[in-house]
């Protein structure tokens, strides 16, 4: 019996709609990733990029547990003899769609084949999105709330 390898090119990839109306952040996150890896097939190979492309919609009405919304702070070096820090509330109004991305990026590989996995995310804050073409098919994530 011979193991299969995917080859790049050769592996078929989907395009997922996501709901992310009262999806709790990490629980979504992580399913995202799975599929962005292609783990969630039996074909998943680690150096061939096997997952689907994912279009989440309604990111700002994203939900954090607890008092994350006050508590979390998002951290960037700009450059000065600083940090810039901002708190997850504040995220959300200015830029929702970096909440989850940022969430994602963290969950997945550290290489050219992560950030190749990454910009098949497609992360927009209102229920509009230029991906009609492709005919994402709606998928449920994050179900255990």
């Amino acid at each position: 019996m011979k193991t299969y390898m995917a080859k790049t090119g050769k592996v078929e990839q989907k395009w997922l709609l996501v709901d992310a109306s009262d999806k709790i952040v990490g629980r979504l996150a992580a399913e995202i990733a799975t599929i962005l890896m292609g783990k969630h097939r039996p074909t998943y190979t680690p150096h061939v990029d096997t997952g689907d492309y994912i279009v989440v919609v309604n990111v700002e009405k994203i939900k954090f547990t607890g008092k994350k919304w006050e508590q979390k702070k998002y951290a960037w070096y700009t450059g000065y003899t600083r940090q810039r820090t901002v708190t997850a509330e504040v995220r959300r109004e200015r830029k929702p769609e970096l909440i989850l991305q940022e969430a994602v990026r963290r969950m997945l590989p550290k290489n050219k084949l992560g950030r190749a996995m990454l910009a098949k995310l497609k992360v927009y804050a209102g229920t509009e999105h230029p991906h009609t073409a492709q005919q994402p098919e709606p998928t449920e994530l994050a179900l255990k709330a």
